[in-house]
Protein backbone atom coordinates (compact mmCIF):
# COMPACT_ATOMS: atom_id res chain seq x y z
CA UNK A 1 0.00 0.00 0.00
CA UNK A 2 1.13 3.48 -0.64
CA UNK A 3 -0.08 6.46 2.06
CA UNK A 4 0.35 10.36 1.33
CA UNK A 5 0.88 12.20 4.57
CA UNK A 6 0.37 15.94 3.97
CA UNK A 7 1.27 18.27 6.69
CA UNK A 8 -0.46 21.80 6.89
CA UNK A 9 0.35 22.64 10.43
CA UNK A 10 -1.19 22.83 13.74
CA UNK A 11 -0.76 22.29 17.25
CA UNK A 12 1.34 18.72 16.37
CA UNK A 13 3.64 19.96 13.99
CA UNK A 14 4.42 22.94 16.78
CA UNK A 15 7.46 23.38 19.14
CA UNK A 16 7.17 25.00 22.94
CA UNK A 17 9.93 27.51 23.42
CA UNK A 18 11.23 28.27 26.82
CA UNK A 19 8.66 30.98 26.59
CA UNK A 20 6.16 29.15 26.67
CA UNK A 21 5.10 30.20 23.29
CA UNK A 22 4.08 27.80 20.23
CA UNK A 23 5.35 27.94 16.98
CA UNK A 24 5.88 25.23 14.11
CA UNK A 25 9.32 23.16 13.24
CA UNK A 26 9.92 21.16 10.47
CA UNK A 27 8.10 18.70 9.15
CA UNK A 28 10.56 15.99 9.22
CA UNK A 29 11.25 16.57 13.04
CA UNK A 30 7.07 15.38 13.42
CA UNK A 31 8.37 11.55 11.44
CA UNK A 32 11.63 11.67 13.58
CA UNK A 33 9.27 12.24 16.95
CA UNK A 34 7.21 9.16 15.56
CA UNK A 35 9.47 6.28 14.47
CA UNK A 36 6.87 3.93 14.73
CA UNK A 37 5.79 4.91 11.52
CA UNK A 38 8.49 3.34 9.52
CA UNK A 39 7.81 -0.26 11.22
CA UNK A 40 4.47 -0.30 9.37
CA UNK A 41 3.90 -2.26 6.63
CA UNK A 42 3.07 0.94 4.02
CA UNK A 43 5.26 2.76 2.13
CA UNK A 44 4.21 6.77 3.25
CA UNK A 45 5.74 9.29 1.47
CA UNK A 46 5.28 12.96 2.90
CA UNK A 47 4.63 16.11 1.35
CA UNK A 48 4.07 19.80 3.47
CA UNK A 49 1.16 21.69 1.77
CA UNK A 50 1.96 25.35 2.46
CA UNK A 51 4.46 26.82 5.07
CA UNK A 52 2.82 25.89 8.50
CA UNK A 53 -0.29 27.23 9.53
CA UNK A 54 -2.00 28.08 12.70
CA UNK A 55 -4.98 26.25 11.30
CA UNK A 56 -7.11 29.55 12.56
CA UNK A 57 -5.49 31.15 9.66
CA UNK A 58 -6.92 28.19 7.28
CA UNK A 59 -9.82 29.81 5.07
CA UNK A 60 -11.66 28.55 1.58
CA UNK A 61 -8.62 29.20 -0.72
CA UNK A 62 -6.44 26.77 1.67
CA UNK A 63 -9.04 23.81 1.42
CA UNK A 64 -9.10 24.08 -2.51
CA UNK A 65 -5.56 24.08 -2.43
CA UNK A 66 -5.62 20.89 -0.33
CA UNK A 67 -8.21 19.58 -2.54
CA UNK A 68 -6.25 19.86 -5.49
CA UNK A 69 -3.39 18.06 -3.69
CA UNK A 70 -5.22 15.21 -3.09
CA UNK A 71 -7.00 15.42 -6.51
CA UNK A 72 -3.60 15.17 -8.16
CA UNK A 73 -1.91 12.64 -5.89
CA UNK A 74 -5.41 10.29 -6.26
CA UNK A 75 -4.18 7.88 -8.60
CA UNK A 76 -1.06 7.53 -7.24
CA UNK A 77 -2.11 6.24 -3.51
CA UNK A 78 -4.03 4.12 -1.66
CA UNK A 79 -5.04 6.33 0.97
CA UNK A 80 -4.13 9.96 2.48
CA UNK A 81 -3.52 10.81 6.19
CA UNK A 82 -3.71 15.09 6.79
CA UNK A 83 -2.21 16.60 9.86
CA UNK A 84 -4.03 19.81 10.54
CA UNK A 85 -4.22 21.96 13.53
CA UNK A 86 -7.83 21.49 15.74
CA UNK A 87 -9.53 24.82 15.60
CA UNK A 88 -10.84 24.54 12.20
CA UNK A 89 -10.28 20.60 11.24
CA UNK A 90 -14.25 20.25 11.00
CA UNK A 91 -14.30 22.96 8.70
CA UNK A 92 -11.66 21.59 6.82
CA UNK A 93 -13.08 18.26 6.72
CA UNK A 94 -16.27 19.49 5.78
CA UNK A 95 -15.67 21.28 2.97
CA UNK A 96 -13.41 18.48 1.47
CA UNK A 97 -16.47 16.13 1.76
CA UNK A 98 -17.84 17.81 -0.43
CA UNK A 99 -14.85 19.57 -3.45
CA UNK A 100 -13.72 16.07 -3.42
CA UNK A 101 -17.15 13.92 -3.40
CA UNK A 102 -17.09 10.32 -4.20
CA UNK A 103 -13.02 10.56 -4.09
CA UNK A 104 -13.53 6.39 -2.65
CA UNK A 105 -10.50 6.77 -0.99
CA UNK A 106 -9.62 6.70 2.67
CA UNK A 107 -8.80 10.66 3.88
CA UNK A 108 -8.09 11.23 7.51
CA UNK A 109 -7.63 14.61 8.90
CA UNK A 110 -6.19 14.39 12.94
CA UNK A 111 -3.87 16.42 14.58
CA UNK A 112 -2.53 17.29 18.43
CA UNK A 113 -4.08 19.22 21.62
CA UNK A 114 -0.15 18.96 22.66
CA UNK A 115 3.10 19.30 20.35
CA UNK A 116 4.29 16.40 19.66
CA UNK A 117 7.15 16.86 21.14
CA UNK A 118 5.88 16.95 24.42
CA UNK A 119 5.94 13.86 26.55
CA UNK A 120 2.36 13.65 27.36
CA UNK A 121 1.37 14.73 23.53
CA UNK A 122 -1.74 12.85 22.01
CA UNK A 123 -0.18 13.30 18.46
CA UNK A 124 1.41 9.52 17.92
CA UNK A 125 -1.04 7.63 18.91
CA UNK A 126 -3.49 10.27 16.56
CA UNK A 127 -1.14 9.53 14.09
CA UNK A 128 -0.20 6.38 14.21
CA UNK A 129 -4.04 4.89 14.47
CA UNK A 130 -4.92 7.30 11.30
CA UNK A 131 -2.54 5.76 9.16
CA UNK A 132 -3.76 2.27 10.47
CA UNK A 133 -7.68 3.18 9.67
CA UNK A 134 -6.19 4.32 6.36
CA UNK A 135 -4.51 0.85 5.59
CA UNK A 136 -7.66 -1.13 6.98
CA UNK A 137 -8.86 -3.08 4.28
CA UNK A 138 -12.39 -5.35 3.98
CA UNK A 139 -12.68 -8.85 3.02
CA UNK A 140 -12.69 -8.05 -0.60
CA UNK A 141 -9.85 -6.05 -0.17
CA UNK A 142 -11.97 -2.73 -0.99
CA UNK A 143 -10.44 0.09 1.75
CA UNK A 144 -12.66 0.07 4.61
CA UNK A 145 -13.20 3.78 4.88
CA UNK A 146 -13.48 5.58 1.96
CA UNK A 147 -14.83 9.39 3.09
CA UNK A 148 -13.26 12.21 4.84
CA UNK A 149 -13.10 11.47 8.12
CA UNK A 150 -11.64 12.84 10.97
CA UNK A 151 -9.58 10.90 13.78
CA UNK A 152 -9.03 11.90 17.68
CA UNK A 153 -8.68 10.28 20.55
CA UNK A 154 -9.60 6.52 19.85
CA UNK A 155 -12.81 7.71 17.41
CA UNK A 156 -13.67 7.88 13.82
CA UNK A 157 -16.22 10.77 12.66
CA UNK A 158 -17.44 11.42 9.15
CA UNK A 159 -15.74 14.80 8.60
CA UNK A 160 -19.17 16.55 7.77
CA UNK A 161 -20.41 15.40 11.16
CA UNK A 162 -17.79 16.58 13.73
CA UNK A 163 -17.36 19.90 15.68
CA UNK A 164 -14.50 21.10 17.77
CA UNK A 165 -16.33 20.64 21.73
CA UNK A 166 -13.02 21.21 23.61
CA UNK A 167 -9.81 23.17 24.00
CA UNK A 168 -8.17 21.76 26.59
CA UNK A 169 -9.70 18.03 26.08
CA UNK A 170 -8.08 15.50 24.51
CA UNK A 171 -11.43 14.18 23.43
CA UNK A 172 -11.87 17.51 21.62
CA UNK A 173 -14.51 16.55 18.92
CA UNK A 174 -18.01 15.25 19.00
CA UNK A 175 -20.39 14.49 16.22
CA UNK A 176 -23.93 14.69 18.64
CA UNK A 177 -25.84 13.60 15.41
CA UNK A 178 -24.08 10.95 13.46
CA UNK A 179 -22.67 8.18 15.24
CA UNK A 180 -18.90 7.35 15.03
CA UNK A 181 -17.67 5.42 12.00
CA UNK A 182 -14.70 3.22 14.09
CA UNK A 183 -13.61 2.74 17.87
CA UNK A 184 -10.23 2.21 18.77
CA UNK A 185 -8.71 0.52 22.21
CA UNK A 186 -6.79 -2.67 22.22
CA UNK A 187 -8.44 -3.72 18.79
CA UNK A 188 -9.55 -1.08 16.00
CA UNK A 189 -13.54 -1.99 15.34
CA UNK A 190 -14.60 -0.10 12.51
CA UNK A 191 -18.94 -0.03 12.31
CA UNK A 192 -19.13 -0.36 8.29
CA UNK A 193 -22.95 0.35 8.88
CA UNK A 194 -22.54 3.87 9.69
CA UNK A 195 -19.43 4.22 6.76
CA UNK A 196 -20.07 5.40 3.53
CA UNK A 197 -19.60 3.14 0.13
CA UNK A 198 -20.21 5.87 -2.70
CA UNK A 199 -21.63 4.20 -5.70
CA UNK A 200 -21.26 7.59 -7.86
CA UNK A 201 -18.45 8.54 -10.35
CA UNK A 202 -16.25 10.52 -8.83
CA UNK A 203 -15.96 14.40 -9.82
CA UNK A 204 -13.82 17.47 -8.26
CA UNK A 205 -15.71 20.30 -7.53
CA UNK A 206 -13.22 23.24 -5.94
CA UNK A 207 -14.94 26.30 -6.26
CA UNK A 208 -16.12 28.62 -3.26
CA UNK A 209 -17.64 31.39 -2.84
CA UNK A 210 -16.93 32.82 0.60
CA UNK A 211 -19.38 35.80 0.60
CA UNK A 212 -21.40 34.31 3.35
CA UNK A 213 -22.53 35.50 6.88
CA UNK A 214 -23.46 33.66 9.80
CA UNK A 215 -26.01 35.27 12.23
CA UNK A 216 -26.84 34.48 15.99
CA UNK A 217 -29.69 35.75 17.52
CA UNK A 218 -29.56 36.74 21.02
CA UNK A 219 -32.07 38.07 23.53
CA UNK A 220 -32.45 41.73 22.68
CA UNK A 221 -31.42 41.49 19.06
CA UNK A 222 -32.55 44.55 17.17
CA UNK A 223 -33.62 45.40 13.78
CA UNK A 224 -31.13 47.55 12.66
CA UNK A 225 -28.49 44.69 13.48
CA UNK A 226 -30.75 42.35 11.45
CA UNK A 227 -31.21 44.61 8.64
CA UNK A 228 -27.79 45.83 8.18
CA UNK A 229 -26.32 42.30 8.65
CA UNK A 230 -29.40 40.91 6.22
CA UNK A 231 -29.83 43.21 3.92
CA UNK A 232 -26.52 45.54 3.24
CA UNK A 233 -23.90 43.73 4.27
CA UNK A 234 -23.61 42.63 0.34
CA UNK A 235 -23.67 38.83 1.08
CA UNK A 236 -25.02 36.08 -1.26
CA UNK A 237 -26.03 33.72 1.38
CA UNK A 238 -26.93 34.76 5.37
CA UNK A 239 -26.96 31.58 7.93
CA UNK A 240 -29.28 32.65 11.05
CA UNK A 241 -28.32 30.39 13.82
CA UNK A 242 -31.55 30.22 15.75
CA UNK A 243 -33.01 28.53 19.08
CA UNK A 244 -33.92 25.18 19.91
CA UNK A 245 -35.10 23.16 16.64
CA UNK A 246 -34.93 26.58 14.75
CA UNK A 247 -36.79 29.30 17.02
CA UNK A 248 -36.57 32.77 16.00
CA UNK A 249 -38.52 35.46 18.59
CA UNK A 250 -41.61 37.42 17.36
CA UNK A 251 -40.10 40.45 15.85
CA UNK A 252 -42.79 42.52 13.51
CA UNK A 253 -40.07 43.46 11.44
CA UNK A 254 -38.02 39.68 11.37
CA UNK A 255 -40.28 38.54 7.95
CA UNK A 256 -40.30 42.48 6.62
CA UNK A 257 -36.41 41.92 6.08
CA UNK A 258 -36.71 38.02 5.22
CA UNK A 259 -38.97 38.83 2.53
CA UNK A 260 -36.92 41.63 1.35
CA UNK A 261 -33.86 39.50 1.31
CA UNK A 262 -35.65 36.74 -1.03
CA UNK A 263 -36.49 39.63 -3.52
CA UNK A 264 -32.66 40.52 -3.60
CA UNK A 265 -31.95 37.04 -4.14
CA UNK A 266 -30.23 36.66 -0.44
CA UNK A 267 -30.62 32.94 0.77
CA UNK A 268 -31.40 32.65 4.17
CA UNK A 269 -30.78 29.78 6.06
CA UNK A 270 -31.83 28.53 9.57
CA UNK A 271 -29.32 26.33 11.77
CA UNK A 272 -29.76 25.59 15.51
CA UNK A 273 -27.06 26.83 18.20
CA UNK A 274 -27.47 23.46 19.97
CA UNK A 275 -25.40 21.31 18.52
CA UNK A 276 -27.43 18.23 19.00
CA UNK A 277 -30.78 17.85 17.29
CA UNK A 278 -31.30 19.87 14.72
CA UNK A 279 -33.87 22.51 13.03
CA UNK A 280 -37.50 21.21 12.88
CA UNK A 281 -38.76 24.52 11.18
CA UNK A 282 -42.77 23.72 11.25
CA UNK A 283 -42.97 21.84 14.69
CA UNK A 284 -43.23 25.27 16.85
CA UNK A 285 -44.82 28.83 15.95
CA UNK A 286 -41.94 30.48 16.50
CA UNK A 287 -40.20 29.08 13.52
CA UNK A 288 -43.20 28.56 11.45
CA UNK A 289 -42.64 32.06 9.94
CA UNK A 290 -39.18 31.35 8.78
CA UNK A 291 -40.54 28.31 7.04
CA UNK A 292 -43.16 30.69 5.30
CA UNK A 293 -40.74 33.39 4.02
CA UNK A 294 -38.75 30.64 2.07
CA UNK A 295 -35.85 30.33 4.59
CA UNK A 296 -34.24 26.98 4.42
CA UNK A 297 -33.77 24.52 7.43
CA UNK A 298 -30.11 23.21 7.52
CA UNK A 299 -31.57 20.01 9.25
CA UNK A 300 -29.28 18.14 11.50
CA UNK A 301 -25.85 19.69 9.77
CA UNK A 302 -22.99 20.88 11.91
CA UNK A 303 -22.36 24.30 11.33
CA UNK A 304 -19.37 23.90 10.25
CA UNK A 305 -21.11 21.50 7.26
CA UNK A 306 -23.85 24.16 6.72
CA UNK A 307 -21.35 27.11 6.03
CA UNK A 308 -19.55 24.57 3.97
CA UNK A 309 -22.17 23.56 1.91
CA UNK A 310 -23.06 27.01 1.21
CA UNK A 311 -19.88 28.16 0.05
CA UNK A 312 -19.26 25.45 -1.85
CA UNK A 313 -22.75 25.33 -3.82
CA UNK A 314 -22.68 29.15 -4.63
CA UNK A 315 -19.16 28.89 -6.15
CA UNK A 316 -20.71 26.63 -8.49
CA UNK A 317 -22.60 29.02 -9.07
CA UNK A 318 -26.04 27.18 -8.02
CA UNK A 319 -28.98 30.05 -6.91
CA UNK A 320 -32.61 29.51 -6.43
CA UNK A 321 -34.30 26.57 -6.48
CA UNK A 322 -31.43 24.84 -7.84
CA UNK A 323 -29.71 25.64 -5.06
CA UNK A 324 -32.69 24.90 -2.68
CA UNK A 325 -32.74 21.47 -4.63
CA UNK A 326 -29.46 20.59 -3.67
CA UNK A 327 -28.89 21.98 -0.38
CA UNK A 328 -31.66 20.10 0.86
CA UNK A 329 -30.38 17.21 -0.22
CA UNK A 330 -28.09 14.59 1.38
CA UNK A 331 -25.31 14.47 -0.91
CA UNK A 332 -22.16 12.89 1.33
CA UNK A 333 -24.06 12.09 4.53
CA UNK A 334 -23.74 15.40 5.90
CA UNK A 335 -27.23 15.30 6.95
CA UNK A 336 -30.34 12.74 7.66
CA UNK A 337 -33.22 15.20 8.54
Amino acid sequence: MKLLLTYTGGTIGMIQSPDGDLSPFDFDEVIRQVPEIKQMDCEIDTIQAWDPLDSSDINHNHWIKLANILNDNRSSYDSFVILHGTDTMAYTASALSFILMNFSKPIILTGSQLPIGVLRSDGRENLITSIELAMTKREDNTPAIQEICVYFEYKLFRGNRVFKRSSQAFEAFSSPNYPILADVGVNIDIHEEYTLSPEKNYFFEPEMDSHIAVLKFFPGIDEAFLRNTILNSGRNAIILQTYGSGNVPKLDFLSDILDEARDKGVLIINTSQCPGGGVSQPAYAASRMLRHSGVLSAGDMTLEATITKTMWLLGRGKQGKVFEQLFLKNLVGERTI
